[in-house]
């Protein structure tokens, strides 16, 4: 009995002590060259969200804003997993309306996560509706061109890989020449883009393991990038940068141990 209750007493140590981290949101800022845009001058700064995981979120909208509206912001990229129940559309909207508050001059984009898709039918609208309503373009498989000081930028959406959403001949079809920045949800699909061009691509769908103790091992069902100890942070396939994001919230048990939300800046330098 007392050797139970030890143990139990452990347990809501090491619980309280990983609750708390999800509180203590890491900021990152990632400085990637651009070698083949000439007219520009000034870095292009791109702040990435992704994972938000709304029921298990221990970041508010007030506090999110408070933490970045400390710099500029050209443009908002947030690579999915948003929620996976109905109930939690409504909470998007706050997010939402405080990233707007940011006033990105080339605006917000976002792909969909697996957890997206737990969501069917007129739920799943509704989401990309709120998405959309609220200042927000959502590319699935499709991409959008925008000029960055008379420059091309094709912002190429990928949709969610696990699920077998994505289709990458779909997302650039007619790309025109320009910087290519894919946003997706599950970084291994750049393992199927050996000869498609991109300049950088975004990702999250890891939690940087979530429980990354002593190793996460949980994550090995996660494709081929985990056995490649590709789960967080910047990293290069066929010389090509990609990027994994932490993400903001939890999945499960809102728990982290060896691994931080996080929230980063991403500047085209």
């Amino acid at each position: 009995m007392v050797l139970f209750l030890i143990f139990s007493a452990l347990i809501g140590v090491v619980f309280f002590f990983a609750n708390r981290n999800t509180k203590k949101v890491e900021i990152n800022t990632i400085s990637v060259s651009r070698p083949n845009i000439e007219v520009s001058s000034n870095n292009l700064k791109i702040l990435h969200l992704s994972d938000l995981h709304l029921e298990n979120i221990s970041v508010n909208p007030n506090e999110l804003y408070n933490i970045v509206s400390g710099q500029p912001v050209d443009l908002i990229a947030l690579t999915g997993d948003f929620l996976d129940r109905k109930r939690s559309i409504p909470k998007l909207r706050g997010y939402l309306e405080v990233l707007n508050k940011l006033n990105p001059k080339y605006g917000m984009y976002a792909v969909f996560g697996n957890h997206d898709y737990v969501l069917k039918g007129k739920n799943f609208e509704a989401l990309k509706r709120t998405l959309e309503d609220n200042g927000c373009q959502t590319l699935q498989n499709e991409h959008i061109t925008i000029k960055v000081n008379g420059e091309k930028l094709n912002i190429i959406g990928i949709d969610n890989y696990s699920t077998h959403h994505s289709d990458v001949h779909k997302a650039y079809l007619n790309v025109p020449e320009g910087y290519n920045l894919v946003l997706t949800h599950d970084p291994n699909v750049v393992l199927e883009m050996e000869e498609i061009h991109f300049d950088y691509l975004l990702s999250g769908h890891f939690h940087g393991g979530q429980i990354h103790w002593p190793k996460p091992y949980h994550l090995i069902k996660m494709g081929k990038l985990v056995r490649m100890k590709m789960v967080k942070g910047l990293h290069y396939h066929g010389g090509k940068p990609f990027y994994i994001s932490e993400g903001l919230g939890q999945t499960g048990v809102n728990i982290r141990i060896g691994s931080r939300p996080e929230i980063t800046f991403h500047e085209l330098s």
